[in-house]
């Protein structure tokens, strides 16, 4: 017995030893499976690291770096690669690795597609690879995977559709897809991942509508932002009570939020639909989501009175409400920002871009210390800057720009010592600088431009020694060129001194801003030569120094500008010859030299070679350049020699007759001075004979005709050898008042200079063929007509004229300009008298010209309240139906304001398409009446329908198509609002022109996004 029972326990412990023995050996040969897969995954990886090297036979693979394997069988169950630096491939044998529940190789370089046979991982949980250069599609396999819990492919290069089958991944919770370049619809089946508790699918391509997230009852994270999804948010999206974060950022999504869309999420903490095309008002329901931290409403179409409770949301730290229609011009509509003093998080706060009115409530100034910025701007909020900002120490940012505010900038500003942008431009600020903005020595960007602000600029700026960007520009400012400037080495976006009363030369030290990219001193008074140190300069990609009175010639040495984009030296006294080297600037794109006194040959080449990127106008002694510019030939030096020699004597013994025939002529006409100064006049402008002027025009043939005044008839006319192309205006001296006419024409326009009045080739004075008086004026020829002529074709043009809003602008800017030169440039001041669309013409470039200067008048001084005729008219003061302002019509003598009121009603014209005398106007209402009541919100009604489809257009065409539009409409109210308020009745109510200038090139500036 007892050796049967031996026998027994010797075969059982055999049997045991060979199962164990079995059992080892196919644990061995399973993990020799394991280990030559990781073996073939390191053959393909770049590992500058060397986080591989423990990859190899003297070791267990379960030591490997990265590797993870199994108590009980030793295969490996997780591979943790992230933040390597590994590059290269991710081998197909990672499908061989069968025991595998999780990969991490997120931030590294993995290169090509995500291998397939990941799909045959039946025991994957989570595959994350994130951050990487991964191509091609996702994988359809993985939708077998029944067990996968996260799946993390963003921030790769991925492409095509989110796979339809990914629904049957019931257990899915993390499905990030973000920052890839898939396509197409959201899939119906992704309303089956009922486990996912987030979904990320940001930075895509996918479009279409959303109404399967609503099936997604445990979603905390919802960010599907960047995309191109459209419709209406599905209200169930805002009954997911576990949503902690909606993100509908940047896509085309329409309609309005639901009222009650924060009954339903006591955990919300982030709401972002910003930069959709939302209307209707924020929903009051936001204050019962207390949880919320981020509010971001920019960029959209919101509007109405903002009545959310902000007191309850105790945990906000940002609130975006830009760029919408928010505001409704009733009383007491800031007072959300008394609400927003018991948000002791708050850190932004942004409202600019609304309709907001009225005044700053005090209580702002008791916003938690936590506030670091605040922009307001682009509304239309009035009274002063509240003196209680100061209590805002930690405030690194404040923009309150483009508003209505008034009174002086508050010195207390400069206490804000952590202050890195102040922008307080384009409103109605007055006084001086203060020099405590010294002490913001953090201060990176300063704009103070677009105000009324005197006096010098404070040395005490010299201590803002972080600068990037300094902008004083159209304000009143005088002296020198700021000394204290030049030490701020550290200016490199823009400096803008431009529109001042600047004067005195520019300094050379102005060459230490070796870094500075934009520099625009134009309209002041600078002179003297343009200093050669600008060559340091060598990253300028804009300079503007037009509107001075600088001399000389263009130094040689600015052909180390080899940045530059855009040169305007134009309206200065700048002689010699145009510089050979400008031919060669590489990324010159416009070139203005016009209104100088350059000579000699005009460069063929470069910027010189596309007649619509260069302007040489006003430079009477050019030669050569492109056929299309009509200059005469240049002559060779051995012809020119010759010539003189001919010329000189020929010229000298003529002044001699000439001094002599004018000293006789004085003597024996002494009498009759008009006369004489009429013929003095004349003498100053060549002149041309009857004969020549109907050559030119074919014998002033009907066909020739291209305008008809009150006072005489335009033709065109080719003159001259040289055939140049010519506007003869023959007067018709039967009509009462046409002589005093030509005189008046000929004596305002003899000694004025401007780039946007019309220019005086030469006047004839003398008999027709028939022994008649005769009497033209010669002007250049404007090649688009006038402005009549584009906002008013007539039904047998064939051609149909569309202006762009852009254009538009720029001829208002001209027209202004050129009003304003005449008011505040001329000595002394002249009143153009009949300012409308038939005297503003257009030339090759579509810039505008003023002409007609038939009734102007010369003021006795420059103050527009004050300045009258210098010598009356006894029959009073003559003008157009619809253009001439009303004071004129009860005998008031020619003034500014009645140009200003022309002007008002001439760019109300302009942006509506539509004449002061239109059929519309009757029964007390005009295009005044018309354009004020459409204020503010009706404006996109009134405007010509034009405009609107070409901002419809281009909508469509651009990424950034919400915020194109929203300047579009912007640019709408502000050129409406300028021309209603030169329009008024009462004179004294009217802008003066030097503001309409400065609020028109802010508007322009703010349409193209170039506003600095």
């Amino acid at each position: 017995m007892l050796s049967s029972i031996s026998i027994f326990c010797c075969l059982a412990t055999l049997s045991l030893s060979l199962l164990l023995h079995s059992h080892k050996t196919i644990c061995a040969n399973s993990n020799e499976t394991d280990r030559l897969a990781l073996l073939a995954i390191k053959s393909q990886l770049h590992d500058p690291l060397g986080v591989t090297s423990s990859w190899n036979n003297s070791m267990n693979l379960c030591q490997w770096t990265g590797v993870t394997c199994g108590r009980r069988h030793q295969r490996v169950t997780r591979l943790d690669l992230r933040n390597q630096s590994i590059g290269g491939t991710l081998s197909p044998y990672v499908g061989n690795l069968s025991f595998l529940r999780y990969i991490n190789l997120a931030n590294n370089g993995f290169l090509g597609e995500i291998p397939p046979q990941i799909g045959r991982l039946n025991m994957l949980e989570g595959l994350v690879l994130s951050n990487n250069s991964f191509s091609g599609t996702i994988p359809t396999n993985l939708s077998r995977r029944s067990n996968l819990i996260e799946l993390s492919v963003d921030t790769n290069y991925l492409v095509g559709e989110i796979p339809a089958a990914i629904g049957s991944l019931f257990k899915l919770e993390r499905l990030f897809i973000f920052h890839n370049h898939i396509t197409g619809q959201l899939p119906a089946s992704i309303g089956n991942l009922s486990s996912l508790l987030a979904f990320d699918v940001r930075e895509n391509i996918l479009w279409g509508r959303i109404d399967s997230l609503v099936q997604l009852r445990n979603l905390r994270l919802l960010d599907i932002a960047f995309n191109h999804f459209s419709g209406m948010i599905p209200p169930p999206i805002f009954n997911i009570s576990s949503l902690e974060v909606i993100s509908l950022s940047e896509n085309r999504f329409t309609g309005s939020l639901p009222v009650d869309a924060g009954v339903n999420l006591p955990n919300l903490r982030q709401l972002s639909p910003n930069g959709n095309n939302f209307t209707g008002s924020i929903p009051v329901s936001l204050s019962n989501a207390s949880r919320l931290e981020m509010i971001e409403f920019s960029r959209n179409q919101f509007s109405g009175r903002v009545s959310v409770d902000f007191s309850r949301l105790n945990n906000l730290s940002f609130l975006n409400m830009g760029i919408n229609n928010l505001g409704t011009g009733t009383a007491n509509e800031l007072d959300f920002i008394n609400l927003l003093t018991n948000c002791s998080k708050l850190e932004r706060l942004y409202f600019n871009r609304n309709r907001f009115q009225g005044v700053l409530p005090q209580s702002m100034a008791n916003f938690s210390s936590t506030i670091k910025q605040i922009a307001m701007g682009r509304n239309r909020i009035s009274g002063t800057i509240p003196p209680g900002i100061r209590s805002h120490a930690n405030l690194n940012w404040l923009t309150m720009d483009s508003n209505l505010f008034t009174g002086t900038i508050p010195p207390v500003i400069g206490e804000l010592k952590n202050l890195q942008l102040l922008d307080l431009g384009g409103n109605f600020l007055q006084g001086s600088i203060p020099s405590s903005l010294g002490n913001l020595t953090l201060l990176t960007y300063l704009k103070l431009g677009f105000n009324n602000l005197q006096g010098i600029i404070p040395s005490s700026l010299a201590n803002c020694n972080s600068l990037l960007g300094l902008n004083v520009s159209h304000n009143k400012l005088t002296g020198t060129f700021p000394q204290q400037i030049l030490s701020i080495t550290t200016i490199s976006l823009y400096l803008a001194l431009d529109n001042n009363l600047l004067n005195g030369p520019l300094p050379p030290q102005v060459g230490n801003f070796k870094t500075l990219m934009r520099l625009d001193v134009s309209g002041n008074k600078f002179s003297g030569e343009i200093p050669a140190t600008l060559s340091a300069c060598t990253d300028l990609e804009y300079l503007n120094i037009s509107g001075n009175s600088f001399s000389g010639s263009i130094p040689l040495s600015l052909e180390s500008l080899k940045s530059i984009q855009e040169l305007d030296l134009s309206s200065n006294n700048l002689t010699g010859q145009i510089p050979e080297y400008l031919k060669n600037l590489p990324f010159l794109e416009f070139l203005n030299l016009s209104y100088n006194h350059f000579e000699g040959e005009v460069p063929t080449k470069g910027v010189f070679n596309n007649r619509t990127r260069f302007s040489i106008a006003g430079n009477g002694k050019l030669c050569g350049g492109l056929d299309e510019l009509h200059l005469p030939s240049c002559q060779s030096k051995g012809s020119l020699t010759t010539l003189l020699k001919v010329v000189i004597p020929v010229t000298v013994s003529c002044l001699i007759s000439s001094v002599c025939f004018t000293v006789v002529y004085v003597w024996r006409r002494r009498s009759s001075r008009n006369a004489s100064n009429m013929l003095l006049m004349e003498r100053q402008l060549l002149m041309d004979s009857y004969a020549e002027l109907s050559k030119a025009t074919d014998n002033f043939s009907p066909a020739n005709k291209i305008g008809e005044g009150g006072f005489g008839i335009v033709y065109k006319g080719i003159l001259g050898k040289n055939r140049t192309e010519v506007a003869v205006k023959v007067i018709n001296l039967e009509q009462k008042g046409a002589s005093k006419s030509f005189v008046a024409e000929c004596k305002a326009l003899r000694n004025i200079r401007h780039r946007n009045l019309i220019k005086i080739i030469t006047i004839c004075s003398s008999r027709d063929s028939q022994g008649v008086d005769f009497k033209a004026i010669v002007y250049e020829y404007m090649q688009n007509g006038s402005l009549e002529d584009w906002l008013h074709q007539s039904n047998d043009q064939l051609e149909i004229y569309d202006l762009s809003l852009t254009q538009r602008l720029n001829i208002a800017i001209d027209v202004a300009c050129a009003i304003e030169y005449l008011h505040y440039y001329c000595e002394p001041s002249i009143v153009h008298g009949d300012l409308k669309p038939s005297n503003v013409l257009l030339d090759q470039d579509v810039v505008a010209h003023v002409s007609d200067f038939g009734l102007a008048k010369f003021l006795s001084s420059r103050n527009p309240d004050t300045a009258v005729e210098t010598r009356p008219s006894s029959t009073g003061i003559k003008g157009t139906v619809g253009y001439v302002a009303p004071e004129y019509g009860m005998g008031r003598g020619a003034s500014m304001k009645g140009d200003v009121y022309s002007f008002g009603i001439l760019l109300l014209e302009l942006f509506t398409r539509r004449r002061p005398t239109d059929a519309m106007f009757s029964g007390g209402l005009t295009l005044h009446e018309f354009s004020k009541i459409s204020l503010p919100e009706k404006v996109i009604q009134i405007v010509d329908s034009s405009l609107l489809s070409e901002v419809m257009a281009s909508s469509s065409k651009s990424t950034t198509w919400r915020d194109g539009r929203a300047r579009a409409e912007d640019c709408f109210e502000t050129v409406i609002r300028i021309g209603v308020h030169c329009s008024m009745e009462s004179p004294t109510e009217r802008m003066e022109m030097r503001d309409v200038v400065a609020r028109l090139c802010h508007a322009r500036e703010t349409f193209l996004g170039r506003w600095i």
